[in-house]
This record gives C-alpha cells, sequence and structure tokens, in this order.
C-alpha cells in the first residue's frame, strides 16, 4: 500500500487531497499540519501534528511513516503579509521545503530501498507577468517577497537527490471544512447578494483553478510517478474582472455594482504580476489531467455550499 504524506492538511488543498485519498483503498493517506485537526470527517486517514519550520520534527515524523510520497501543500500564501512578516515567509515557503528535502534525502541514504517521491506545490506569482498564459519553460522573475521566497523553495526541491516534481498553479478557489478566508467567487457573490459596489481590477489576467482540479493533478502527478515542473491550473484564461462578471452572471446578480479599476488604484504592498496563467498542455499529455471550466467550478462550489 502506498503512503501518501500531506503536509498543510488543513488548508484548501489539504483537505481537499485528504478526502479524496482516503476513498482510495490502496492508498494510506497520513494528514499532517501544525496543531489539531480541523477536518470534520475523521475517518479513513491518520492525523500527525507536525511543524514543518522544525526539521527535529519534521524528522521524526517522516521516520516513523517513511511515505512514499509527500506533498508539500503547506505555505505562507496571504502575499501582503509575506511582505510584513519576511521571517515567517521565508520560513514557512522555503526553509520548510529545505527541511523536508533534507531529512527525507538523509531517510534515503540509509536505506537503498527507499525511493521517495516529493511533491511541492508553487505559484504562477514567480513570474514578472508581462505575458501569458506561461508554460513550464518559463523564467521566473518574481516581484514580491512571497513569490521570492516561493521561488527559493522551488530552488531547494530541483537541487535535490530526490524523485521531484513542482505543482505551480494560479488562483485557487475553493470550500473547506472551518473556512478562514475567502476566495474570489465567494468574495464576489457575497458582496453583490448585499447589494454593495467592488472595484476590481481589468488589468489582471489569470487561469482560476477548482481546488479540486489540483487536487487531482498532484495525485495523479503521485500516481504516475511523474517528475520535473507541472501547470496544473484552469483552463479558462480571464481578466479579473471577467472572472468577477461571470460569477454574477452565474449566480443572476447586479454586474454593474462590479466597477474596473487598476492595479495601481488598489493599495497592496505586495506587487502582483499583470498577467499570468497557464497552458496546462504537459499535464494534459503526460498525466492526463483535465480540468473543469471556470463555469462548472462554480457549480461545484455552489453544491457544496448548499451541502455546509
Amino acid at each position: 500500500m502506498k503512503k501518501i504524506l500531506i503536509t498543510g492538511s488543513n488548508g484548501l488543498l489539504g483537505q481537499k487531497l485528504v478526502y479524496k485519498l482516503r476513498e482510495k483503498t490502496d492508498i494510506q493517506c497520513i494528514a499532517t499540519a501544525r496543531g489539531d485537526n480541523r477536518l470534520v470527517q475523521k475517518q479513513g486517514y491518520l492525523y500527525e501534528p507536525l511543524d514543518i519550520t522544525n526539521a527535529k520534527n519534521v524528522e521524526q515524523v517522516f521516520t516513523k511513516y517513511l511515505p512514499d510520497v509527500v506533498i508539500n501543500t503547506a505555505a505562507m500564501t496571504n502575499v501582503d503579509a509575506c511582505e510584513s512578516d519576511r521571517d515567517g515567509a521565508l520560513m514557512l515557503n522555503a526553509t520548510s521545503v529545505k527541511n523536508q528535502v533534507e531529512v527525507l534525502e538523509s531517510l534515503q541514504k540509509k536505506n537503498a530501498m527507499y525511493k521517495p517521491q516529493f511533491i511541492h506545490l508553487s505559484t504562477d506569482f514567480i513570474f514578472d507577468g508581462t505575458h501569458g498564459p506561461l508554460d513550464e519553460t518559463e523564467k521566473p522573475n518574481p516581484l514580491s517577497y512571497y513569490a521570492e521566497t516561493k521561488l527559493l523553495g522551488e530552488e531547494y526541491v530541483i537541487k535535490s537527490s530526490l524523485h521531484w516534481a513542482i505543482a505551480r498553479t494560479v488562483l485557487v478557489y475553493g470550500i473547506v471544512d472551518n473556512m478562514s478566508r475567502s476566495n474570489i467567487v465567494l468574495w464576489v457573490k457575497s458582496n453583490l447578494e448585499q447589494g454593495k459596489t467592488i472595484n476590481v481590477v481589468d488589468d489582471q489576467f489569470r487561469t482560476p483553478t477548482l481546488a479540486e482540479d489540483l487536487a487531482d493533478g498532484c495525485i495523479l502527478i503521485a500516481e504516475k510517478s511523474a517528475q520535473g515542473i507541472y501547470n496544473i491550473s484552469g483552463k479558462d484564461f480571464y481578466s479579473i474582472l471577467d472572472l468577477a462578471r461571470t460569477v454574477a452572471d452565474y449566480y443572476g446578480l447586479d454586474k454593474t455594482l462590479i466597477k474596473p479599476s487598476k492595479s495601481t488604484d488598489i493599495k497592496q504592498p505586495a506587487k502582483r504580476p499583470p498577467i499570468t496563467g497557464f497552458i496546462i498542455n504537459k499535464a494534459r499529455r503526460d498525466l492526463g489531467y483535465e480540468p473543469h471550466s471556470f463555469v462548472e467550478g462554480i457549480k461545484i462550489l455552489e453544491e457544496q455550499i448548499k451541502n455546509h
């Protein structure tokens, strides 16, 4: 039985992975996160508290389970918070990756039979956004400290002697248990339902990604034991403005409340890349990855909201 260990299992992607993996009879899922398990469903997988910024703790947990695959979803993803808490961002987005890689390398050295796969999650924000959509060969040029730390994390993975894969993604949206942060779809829906005017940028472009699709992409990488960098995102390329209007259309809400604005009008500490979005041909070809359309994604989200 293949053992897959998830870091950051309380997060959006982490939860989706645990819920998908616990349904698979040929996989033992080990969910790990800092502190308590926040998932509503507690059956069908193991839970182990883990602080990936603590190398000793990583060594204890990885030695205990000897996972065949580690999927590292844990990260500090609040882009603006990373500007103010640089130590925290570096620790969670880069040093923690180094900790995991070094522990797995050392376990591999001790046991010639042990060949773990390390799957690391990364972001479109490592690019400068001068053009898009982008493929896997694009040269990174980070604009924010968040992006710098995520790129450094990638570098630790690429330089390692492990069997590794990097799954890069874009603007992930979804619903989770005990949700602490909103996402673009819920933000637009909730404001328009309350009759509030919202300012939405028309000069940023993305390929929004349903969390379930991202989880499927990561599982495909694990199942196919794929190596290298993969773009795992949605397939529809939108401006953030069009994305918001699509949400309004879906719910039959008042689109006139959505006011176009420019990135420069919105005072945010961290710089965002204007145009990203991903070309996903490699993932389609190598993995058989096929994401939902954005409208299908909203529908899935809506069904989950009803069940919550």
